[in-house]
């Protein structure tokens, strides 16, 4: 089997629930070995997601990484964790700024015992600035980033997603940073590099297209429903059978494709939208042509007409659907992962797929302090009786 491309990288997560754990988990499924560090009494926050005494949340995003159980905020867990630190090459952690600081894990004297390491800070506000020390979550972040102002329908509030979107976005970002800092490091000769990600200006950054409107013509983007400002036709319609679908015509060649399919060359040719600014302009007449076409067919009828047509469509799956459709299973997007806590568990694909050295899922999330023992006599140089004198004053967690 081919070596997977992190194989001889060591990342400590000290992190909590996701934006900084998930980019560790990202490293992790491409053969990192990520040593998460834990409360040793409650462990990361993400475990306790869901309904009381499952661990779903955790099976996922805890997958393929070791769990130690240590107080960070003891001096002999503290003094345990910089030996782990010193040997590893990337730290990942998400305490409100300050917080590693007054345990004497901060930057700077983490980079002394470590100058090769690559620290990455994830927060809600990011370590500088005049927010630095507000409590921080993704709920802000999707609320200050202008997210959730274009989100939803004109006539409804702002809606928030229903999903950890800002942390994964920020998760995104921290892992290709520590890519590039680990680049720097390796092939450059550079030293290590401290990188601070905040939830908010990730998922703000790849709204760009807005910042450019305000910035040139003023314009204040507000929430549009599921259709575009910027191309039509671009919504979701109900079938006749109960079923949604959803449509884009972003592209002027599929835009034709589409209205071929609904109305023929009539409709094509209509000078109403034969421009991608006239469907802007006509976009209501536009939306109740398709939505009344949409609705008198049931919905495999509509996809087959419109992939004879070559015009893009895409089914709104519910989680069962997903399940059903082999394209998720052939990709790998889906993947059984044994368990002995739950049998049946399947557990999101890793992405992206590389030819040569691809990633994979070794084991899903482990149970609180099931490495504890083995990594710090392995990696922070302790005997089995430090750490049994440890775990006796609950500074450490046995699994």
């Amino acid at each position: 089997m081919a070596t997977k491309p992190l194989a001889d990288v060591t990342v400590i997560d000290c992190a909590t629930l996701i934006a900084g754990p998930m980019a560790a988990t990202f490293m992790a499924d491409f053969g990192a070995d990520v040593i998460k560090v834990e409360h040793p009494e409650y462990g990361d926050s993400i475990r306790n997601f869901g309904r009381e005494g499952q661990e779903l949340s955790w099976k996922w995003l805890g997958r393929n990484k070791r769990s130690v159980g240590l107080d960070l905020s003891d001096p002999d867990g503290a003094e345990a964790f910089e030996r782990l630190v010193a040997s590893a090459d990337v730290l990942v952690e998400g305490f409100r700024p300050g917080t590693m600081e007054r345990w004497g894990l901060g930057w700077e004297a983490l980079s002394e015992v470590n100058p090769g390491l690559v620290m990455v800070r994830t927060s809600g506000f990011g370590q500088t600035g005049p927010y630095r020390e507000r409590p921080g979550f993704g709920t802000l972040a999707e609320a200050m980033s202008g997210f959730a102002e274009v989100t939803g329908f004109p006539d409804k509030p702002p809606t928030l997603p229903s999903l950890g979107l800002a942390d994964a976005v920020a998760a995104c970002y921290s892992t290709w940073a520590a890519m590039f800092a680990l680049y720097h490091r390796d092939v450059n000769d550079g030293g290590g590099q401290c990188i601070d990600t905040s939830l908010v200006e990730p998922l703000f950054s790849i709204m760009g297209r807005l910042t450019v409107d305000y910035g040139v013509n003023g314009t204040v983007k507000t929430r549009t429903g599921n259709r575009s400002a910027y191309s039509a036709p671009r919504n979701t319609y109900r079938t006749r059978d109960g079923r949604w679908v959803a449509i884009s015509g972003s592209a002027e060649t599929v835009a034709g494709r589409i209205l071929r399919a609904v109305g023929g060359d009539d409709l094509a040719e209509d000078p109403r939208f034969a421009t991608a600014s006239g469907r802007l302009e006509h976009g209501d007449e536009l939306d109740a042509i398709i939505a009344e076409w949409m609705a008198e067919r049931d919905r495999e009828e509509v996809l087959r007409v419109f992939e004879e047509h070559e015009a893009a469509i895409g089914p709104v799956y519910d989680t069962a659907d997903i399940f059903e459709d082999a394209y998720f299973w052939e990709r790998g997007a889906l993947e059984r992962v044994p368990d002995d806590d739950y049998p049946n568990l399947v557990l999101p694909g890793v992405v992206p797929k590389l030819s040569e050295t691809p990633g994979g899922i070794e084991h899903a999330g482990r149970a609180l302090g099931a490495d504890t023992m083995a990594v710090l006599t392995d990696r922070a140089g302790l005997s089995e009786a430090d750490v049994e004198e440890l775990a006796s004053r609950g500074v450490v967690r046995l699994g």
